[in-house]
């Protein structure tokens, strides 16, 4: 069997930047997980004593705050100024165009739509933004704006992390009943990237492993291109969820990695895989 990794994977630009910050400011607490990846949270917190404030009530006074890749709801950021902790934004500047929109164009006076997962923490800090929470929307499906109270005008947002082809289908199905939309593409062009790559190679590939946190959406995006081009496409969080029986009679392993997946844990998956079947990287 041969191994195959897409020609784009893994790392993006912004978690690169996120870990690195928080490399650098050693015994601070992220608020939030700073990344999608626990192995990655794991290492940061035993190499570099890197705490986790889950919530608000989590973060003492005199604790250095680094705030994650998603970035936070504008007036949680409000708060941890308030209470004078020392701020590291590691929000990544995908994130925060997005935000800045928002804020712009609502106070414009547009309604504002934003393409997305509501539970999503870079959602939820981006609808913050909007000067008036009454006025902005999250949807996911073209048939969620029908009942919106949107005014005459409207613009739109993407998570960074969505298919564009998702997102057209909620711009074009504004297009037919509104006069006025203003569309802003914020998904990133690593998204584009990994994505591109990714199902290139699931059409060659007989077995797709692609790698990344179960809660990760650009990750489970990757899957969901790879299983529709590869049947045998698999999610896994790191080479310990490996199954032997993935690799019977297959010729072409590919390999694609989230953005929030790091190289050594690539590599440890790459390793197992060689080691359950003898097989070339291609």
């Amino acid at each position: 069997m041969k191994i195959q990794l897409a020609s784009s994977y893994g790392f993006c630009f912004g978690v690169k930047r996120a870990i690195e910050i928080a490399q650098e400011h050693r015994g601070s607490k992220t608020y939030g997980p700073l990344i999608h990846n626990k192995d990655e949270i794991n290492r940061l917190k035993e190499g570099f004593n890197i705490g986790l404030a889950e919530k608000f009530e989590d973060v003492d006074v005199d604790d250095s705050v680094v705030i994650r890749t998603h970035g936070i709801p504008k007036d949680e950021l409000a708060k941890l100024k308030e209470q004078k902790n020392e701020i590291i934004d590691a929000t990544c500047p995908y994130v925060t165009t997005p935000q800045n929109i928002v804020a712009k164009m609502s106070k414009d006076g547009y309604s504002i739509v934003i393409f997305g997962d509501k539970d999503h923490p870079e959602i939820k800090g981006v609808v913050s933004y909007a000067e008036y929470q009454d006025d902005a929307f999250i949807v996911l499906e073209p048939e969620e704006l029908e009942d919106l109270p949107l005014r005459g005008k409207v613009a739109v947002v993407s998570q960074t992390t969505k298919k564009p082809e998702d997102f057209a289908k909620v711009v074009n199905a504004l297009m037919l009943t509104r006069k006025e939309i203003r569309v802003f593409n914020t998904i990133c062009n690593a998204t584009f990237e990994n994505q591109d790559a990714a199902l290139e190679l699931a059409k060659d590939a007989d077995v797709m492993v692609v790698i990344g946190g179960k809660h990760s959406s650009n990750t489970k995006q990757l899957h969901s291109i790879c299983k529709r081009n590869c049947d045998d496409s698999y999610l896994i969080e790191n080479e310990n969820e490996l199954e032997s029986s993935w690799f019977e009679g297959k010729e072409l392993c590919g390999i694609s990695a989230g953005a929030s997946t790091p190289d050594w844990i690539v590599q440890n998956v790459i390793n197992k895989i060689q080691d359950i079947k003898k097989a070339e990287i291609v």
